[in-house]
């Protein structure tokens, strides 16, 4: 089963619960959309996903999710703040329970002292607060994409895994 298609399982387990499906926003950058992308390759994806920001540029990252620009100039765009401001940004943009966000380095190039090519922060915001991991992938651009793309999913399936016990729905403990 793909982490997609569990997260879709997931979103039915809580929907029989009676307290509803989770919604969920997206905010990338190095991704380009694929997590948004991804999550809607499973039929009945439009009952939990509201949306998606692809967010570039700085420009696009403080105008559409409202990233500090004291944030971008003091940390830079790949960096454990501007992921979570980036995930609170679009979590509140698209009225959304959870969002996850992106933002890294790909490669070839782009890669500063401190900041390797391969570096990924993502980021997970809810009502309860925001979470942010760090991962160094050691590929190519496009196997560090898809890296961070199945971190992210993996990311909101162990989310709604903790709401699932939390709301009773997963009583086997397993999907």
């Amino acid at each position: 089963m793909t982490l997609q298609e569990e997260i879709a399982v997931l979103q039915g387990r809580l929907a029989r619960t009676g307290d509803g499906v989770v919604t969920i926003a997206t905010a990338e950058s190095a991704t380009s959309g694929r997590i948004a992308d991804r999550l809607t390759d499973v039929p009945g994806a439009s009952d939990y996903f509201r949306g998606g920001i692809v967010a570039y540029s700085n420009e696009a990252k403080r105008r559409l999710l409202r990233v500090k620009v004291s944030s971008l100039r003091g940390y830079g765009a790949v960096s454990p703040q501007v992921a979570c401001e980036m995930a609170e940004g679009a979590r509140r943009a698209l009225d959304a329970d959870v969002a996850v966000s992106d933002t890294g380095i790909a490669g070839p190039g782009g890669a500063t002292t401190g900041k390797p090519v391969g570096l990924f922060y993502l980021a997970i915001a809810s009502s309860e607060g925001s979470t942010v991991r760090s991962f160094t992938f050691a590929g190519d651009r496009m196997f560090n994409k898809e890296a961070a793309l199945e971190a992210a999913l993996t990311l909101l399936r162990d989310y709604l895994l903790q709401c699932c016990d939390t709301r009773g729905a997963n009583e086997y403990g397993s999907v």
